[in-house]
């Protein structure tokens, strides 16, 4: 992959994660609501898919993602805001 698709990728999981915290925000008023919890669930799979893609090609995003076998992966790669220097 290369920076554009990378940089898409990021923005989708950004826009993922907006969805899923707008919605998280949502069900503390409305924790019944059929239908916003299937959403939550929704975007909470396309945020974690997207994740693991990106986490494949470009390394961790957060520390869960690293990868801590016999070093520290987490300092490898550029951070995600660091991708335009």
């Amino acid at each position: 992959m290369n920076r554009n698709e990378r940089d898409e990728l990021l923005n989708y999981i950004y826009t993922a994660s907006f969805a899923l915290d707008d919605t998280i925000l949502y069900l503390d008023t409305h924790p019944t609501d059929k239908d916003a919890l299937d959403f939550y669930q929704k975007c909470r799979a396309i945020r974690m898919q997207a994740m693991k893609e990106y986490e494949t090609h470009f390394g961790p995003l957060t520390e869960e993602g690293v990868k801590a076998t016999n070093k520290w992966t987490w300092i490898e790669d550029p951070w995600p805001w660091e991708m335009g220097r």
